[in-house]
């Protein structure tokens, strides 16, 4: 599993025109659930997300967690960081888990999240959405997850 997260101040994804998920100060989390994914990868994943210290304390260091500052989570599927450049100019997605199972598996991290979590907001899997966000920071940080 692979995500890319992103301090924000604020976040929110629009599909048709229309706002689907928005947060406030929080993380902004692009999600690739990727071929052999288990449910046990993304519980590790969510449990490192939420406790991931890049959110400043008082004396202005990196050493709180969203769980800590009662940030949002915006989660958003999307398959194409699983793209493989390696072979030519056209990417190749094989890497990312079938639909099927990428929403499973998308679906099961956002319930768990909501258990987990008092705010957190989503995107709309396999639409086309549009992703606006204001950077705090920047603070971009991809992590990857195996069985």
């Amino acid at each position: 599993m692979m995500v890319v997260l992103q301090r924000v101040r604020q976040a929110h994804v629009d599909v048709a025109g229309q706002t689907v998920g928005a947060i406030g100060p929080g993380l902004l989390v692009l999600l690739c659930a990727e071929r052999g994914d288990t449910d046990a990868v993304a519980d590790r994943m969510l449990s490192k997300l939420l406790k991931l210290r890049i959110f400043s304390d008082d004396a202005g260091k990196m050493n709180r967690s969203v769980q800590d500052t009662g940030g949002g989570l915006l989660l958003v599927s999307q398959f194409t960081l699983a793209a493989d450049v390696s072979g030519g100019n056209r990417p190749s997605f094989t890497q990312a888990a079938p639909p099927d199972e990428g929403r499973r598996l998308y679906d099961l991290f956002v319930t768990r999240a909501r258990a987990a979590h008092p705010v957190v907001a989503t995107g709309v899997f396999a639409a086309d959405m549009q992703v606006h966000l204001v950077n705090d920071g920047p603070v971009t940080i991809p992590l990857q997850m195996t069985a």
